[in-house]
């Protein structure tokens, strides 16, 4: 009886220590989100894809802001001011309805429309550039979630959505690098190149969103694969461990 008071004080101690490592954790990274009751409903891959969307979001947020600080023209299309702007986007995204100049256009259509300079004789999209790129990003990011804002254990990250989304984040930055209007001018300045330095804020956070995708296609591969390497392990198992139990020791 004496050997279950000191069971109880390791594992007393054990939960103490794990405990002192999760604070350590949070006090590091200063990312921790508190619990919610509905995570409960959420698996580790469920998770990481959340977080994962969270931090794209926050991504096309600050290249929104540099895209309307050297652009203003775009903002001035849609509202009285840029944080106006950036509400109404993102209202559009968030909350619906959508945005009426885009007439229904979402993901990569959105983004097409961003970058529309008119062809044979057409006018130019003439709606908020910038407004038209975020709402097609975050709906594109959307989609590849599973297309949810927020996972659980009946969803899952679309492995063929999420590479295709990072392709199309590529492509759309080549477009702001290289995109230009009827006049020769680029469509939208992204990079500044001045006495005060190189801003690259929309290169670094567009590959960052990048890298992430290409990280939740990996694992949602994977996860099949290892789906079928799991149950063929789990037979074998089954099937030869009952055999050593007959070896005798």
């Amino acid at each position: 009886m004496p050997a279950i008071p000191a069971i109880s004080a390791l594992l007393a101690g054990a939960i103490g220590l794990l405990g002192l490592a999760g604070c350590s954790s949070v006090r590091d990274t200063e990312r921790a989100e508190p619990y919610v009751n509905h995570e409960w409903l959420q698996s580790g891959a469920n998770r990481i894809a959340n977080l994962s969307l969270r931090d794209n979001l926050q991504s096309v947020r600050r290249v929104q802001s540099t895209l309307y600080k050297r652009n203003p023209r775009e903002w001035r299309k849609s509202a009285a001011s840029m944080d106006e702007a950036t509400q109404r986007a993102w209202d559009a995204v968030l909350k619906g309805p959508p945005l009426p100049e885009l007439k229904g256009a979402t993901g990569i259509d959105a983004i097409r429309l961003a970058f529309d300079t008119g062809q044979q004789g057409s006018q130019p999209y003439q709606g908020d550039r910038v407004a038209a790129l975020v709402y097609g990003w975050a709906t594109m990011l959307k989609q590849a979630n599973g297309d949810t804002w927020d996972q659980t254990m009946i969803d899952g990250v679309n492995a063929e959505n999420s590479f295709r989304a990072a392709r199309n984040f590529e492509i759309s930055l080549w477009l702001i690098s290289s995109k230009t209007g009827a006049d020769g001018q680029p469509l939208l300045l992204a990079t500044e190149i001045s006495d005060r330095g190189r801003n690259l804020v929309a290169d670094r956070e567009l590959s960052k969103v990048v890298a992430r995708l290409d990280l939740l296609a990996a694992q949602a591969d994977e996860k099949y694969r290892r789906a079928a390497l799991d149950f063929g392990q789990n037979w074998v198992m089954g099937v030869v461990m009952p055999f050593f139990t007959l070896v005798p020791k």
